[in-house]
């Protein structure tokens, strides 16, 4: 049976151990090493024989897609991340395939087992996955529940707790605005004040000093009104 030399590129712990997990389990996987950054995988790939890059975007130092598209003759490449964004563009550079977090094993299967079919030259579409809605389970009590990225209208800080408020419900969990506001980074979603981050497309007004949503008003921070009006106006 044809192996795969395998090398995971992945900064967030818990996620490069159920990918290392994941690789053990298949019989034509060979997990080689993982990486929490680019510029080591750089260096093993120059030093070792490696087919399979199991990819994370958002990397320190140096951005996933960034390193992908440095490398002169890069190996077979699965995308993992958190985010939809870019699919198209890695299609466009001929991945394998494109993992949104968190990875189910059935789909993780699917993914790899793509390697034994013949290359093509067309550029894969898009799976039915990465056009799925983007959500995360956050902690309430001793159950996980599940949030729909699109669903929310704002969130707000409440000292080391968060409320997440959706149409239907709120969700009170601990964690940090600040936390959240970097996992939300690439959706649609502004920090407008301090205690609060809001939905960009769910916001039905705005003045000099706050915003309306679902018929709440929530304040602009001095410090943000600037970028936040400049934004609104813009409509970006």
């Amino acid at each position: 049976m044809l192996k795969y030399n395998c090398l995971i590129v992945e900064d967030e712990p818990l996620s490069a151990e159920i990918l290392t997990d994941y690789v053990r389990q298949v019989p034509f996987l060979e997990l080689r090493s993982v990486c929490a950054d680019a510029i080591y995988a750089m260096d093993l790939l120059q030093k070792e024989k490696i087919d399979l890059l199991f990819l994370d975007i958002h990397l320190p130092k140096l951005k996933g897609m960034e390193f992908l598209e440095s490398l002169r003759n890069p190996p077979r490449v699965i995308i993992v991340s958190a985010y939809k964004d870019y699919a198209l563009h890695a299609f466009e550079l001929n991945v394998v395939d494109y993992l949104l977090k968190p990875i189910r094993f059935s789909r993780f299967l699917k993914a790899v087992n793509k390697l034994n079919q013949p290359l093509d030259s067309k550029p894969a579409p898009i799976s039915a996955e990465v056009r799925e809605r983007t959500y995360f389970f956050f902690s309430v009590g001793k159950k996980k529940v599940k949030v729909f990225l699109d669903e929310i209208l704002y969130i707000e800080s409440l000292r080391e707790y968060i409320r997440i408020t959706t149409l239907e419900k709120n969700i009170l969990t601990k964690f940090q605005l600040s936390a959240i506001e970097e996992l939300l980074s690439k959706n649609n979603f502004i920090r407008i004040h301090r205690s609060f981050i809001v939905a960009k497309d769910k916001i039905s007004a705005f003045t000099a000093t706050d915003i309306e949503i679902n018929n709440k008003q929530i304040p602009i921070g001095r410090s943000y009104k600037e970028l936040v009006i400049g934004l609104l106006e813009r409509g970006i």
